[in-house]
């Protein structure tokens, strides 16, 4: 059996490993346009910001290294420019030589990836501005910075590699501005979680420009469409990527309207003996069953896996991808997976949500980190997604909502689940349980919540009431709301009129529920906590303010007036 693998990156390079387990005795030939394979991409931005120190810590495998352990023919240098899948065979342009030829094949892997997403815009050639996908990419970032000691950057874009990037270049002592034409950073994340983020990428020193386009580059500058001049030295343009797919438009096989490869649940295309796999296919989202493209490694490498058994006549199926995915932002940590609420809106499922906040480990421990937890389910409890925002812990926590959401577990799962405990690593109810213990409450009606969104929607003649201690009511209240500590609640019920509704806050939301329950079994029918309480409402407070304000820059010195 000869095997032409196209790509030699995660996808491609695992499963020309995972076919010569299989088969001794296959032809496997790998393509790869550029000089590397198999190289730690997710580890590229910091080899820029000298976390990482050595360029050969980057490379996985060398061409060398992987022909002499799985014996397989790497052509680097070498880009497949056409496919005809009628004659089985497959067009190569040899960049060392500059010869064009033909190579035949009995199966076809396609492993092309994506390519950084890069509009044309007036003025980019006269700016500094790189992209970071692979290798040589990285080299030329860190050689810029090294040759010419630029003090600031302008990063496009407030994905993971945008994120990641400013904040290994703002650790190398350089001016940081993220621009992002999105209300809020990270996609796989909603505005209400994106709160606290953006209010931590600020205090950090980097700058933060949302809702905010790119349109113009000069020397020493980005100009946005309001017109603001952001200084930028050099500029990582960071808005994502397109599925490299260009050279199939006339082989047959099949496309999405993005260029994205479209395969059955056995990673085969629409022509026989043509299997596809990792950034440049869609596959079915775990939640909804939709067709998505999630650029991942961890996804790749597990179709790798599966391609490498099913060209060996398995019938292996690749159950599809929820996009699990973290972050670490200096000492903060992003995660989430499976469905955000705003694609739950878009597709008309219907959901629910909570929002708790638990300590990392146990709150008598020293140094614990409270980590906020957003969790969406429906009505039957089954969840849909998760958002995690803290430090230490919060890696933990989200595999383990990715594997109830993989194996489609409730939220009542999640309470009888059986978590490591000690002190330094968690508490007696961990946050997971927690979660679970929360949204069964919104479930069985014990609390009903409300959210920061319908504020404006309180009714007139409601009772707005704060039961946090007094203390925390000087130091910062909602308007309207009247102070009754929770613990002093019982002796004070006779202030309240029971029979109008009641909306209530605490600092993040437990203290409310308990006063839900006081004012329930005495009589109240009509109770509302609000969920996350003064916490979130101070934090989107916070960020809407910063995010108006913007900031002035001064070209030249680049500090802000």
């Amino acid at each position: 059996m000869k095997v032409l693998i196209v790509g030699g990156v995660a996808g491609g390079a695992g499963t020309a490993a995972r076919l010569r387990r299989n088969d001794e005795q296959a032809q496997i030939i790998l393509f790869e346009k550029g000089e590397y394979i198999s190289f730690a991409n997710c580890g590229l931005p910091y080899y820029i910001g000298d976390v990482i120190t050595q360029k050969q810590a980057l490379q996985l495998q060398t061409p060398e290294s992987f022909r002499a352990r799985f014996n397989v023919d790497v052509r680097v240098f070498c880009e497949v420019t056409a496919v005809d899948t009628a004659k089985k065979q497959v067009t190569v342009q040899n960049h060392r030589t500059g010869e064009s030829y033909t190579e035949t094949y009995d199966k076809l892997v396609l492993s092309p990836g994506a390519k950084p997403i890069r509009p044309p815009m007036k003025g980019m050639e006269t700016n500094q501005i790189f992209t970071l996908r692979n290798i040589p990419d990285t080299y030329a970032i860190k050689e810029y910075i090294n040759a010419y000691h630029p003090k600031t950057c302008a990063v496009i874009g407030a994905g993971f590699i945008g994120l990641e990037m400013a904040e290994n270049l703002a650790e190398l002592g350089i001016t940081v501005s993220v621009v992002e034409a999105a209300p809020h950073v990270m996609a796989p994340i909603d505005m209400d979680t994106a709160h606290e983020v953006h209010n931590y990428i600020r205090s950090k020193g980097v700058r933060l420009y949302l809702n905010k386009k790119c349109t113009e580059f000069t020397p020493d500058t980005v100009l946005l469409e309001d017109g603001t001049a952001v200084a930028a030295d050099f500029v990582i343009l960071s808005i994502g990527v397109a599925p490299e797919t260009a050279f199939l438009r006339d082989s047959g096989i099949a496309l999405g309207e993005r260029g994205q490869i479209l395969v059955n649940d056995y990673l085969e295309t629409s022509v026989p003996d043509v299997y596809a796999l990792g950034d440049a296919v869609a596959v079915k989202h775990v939640v909804s069953g939709a067709q998505v493209v999630i650029p991942l490694a961890s996804p790749a490498n597990k179709q790798g896996r599966i391609v490498g058994d099913n060209l060996c006549g398995g019938k292996v199926a690749y159950q599809g991808s929820q996009g699990t995915s973290i972050m670490k932002f200096f000492e903060m940590t992003v995660a989430a997976t499976g469905e955000k609420e705003e694609s739950l809106q878009r597709q008309q499922i219907p959901y629910h949500k909570s929002f708790t906040y638990s300590p990392s480990h146990a709150g008598y421990y020293p140094n614990g980190r409270m980590m906020s937890v957003k969790l969406l389910f429906n009505d039957t409890g089954k969840i849909l997604g998760a958002q995690i925002v803290g430090g230490e812990g919060v890696d933990k926590r989200i595999d383990d909502l990715a594997n109830a959401i993989r194996f489609g577990l409730t939220v009542y799962d999640l309470q009888a689940m059986e978590l490591a405990y000690a002190p330094p690593f968690s508490s007696a109810k961990d946050p997971v349980n927690m979660a679970g213990y929360v949204a069964e409450n919104i479930l069985v009606g014990k609390m009903r919540p409300f959210y920061l969104e319908q504020l404006d929607t309180i009714p007139a003649d409601a009772i707005r009431l704060d039961v946090r201690t007094p203390g925390e009511y000087a130091r910062g209240a909602m308007d309207g709301f009247i102070n009754i500590p929770l613990d002093s609640l019982r002796e004070r019920l006779g202030e309240l009129d029971l029979q109008k509704p009641i909306y209530i806050t605490c600092q993040i939301g437990l203290r409310g529920y308990l006063a839900q329950r006081i004012l329930a079994q005495h009589g109240a029918a009509n109770t509302w906590n609000l969920v996350g309480g003064y916490r979130m409402y101070a934090a989107q407070v916070a960020d809407l303010r910063d995010t108006a304000a913007g900031f002035v820059d001064c070209t030249h010195c680049g500090m802000p007036k």
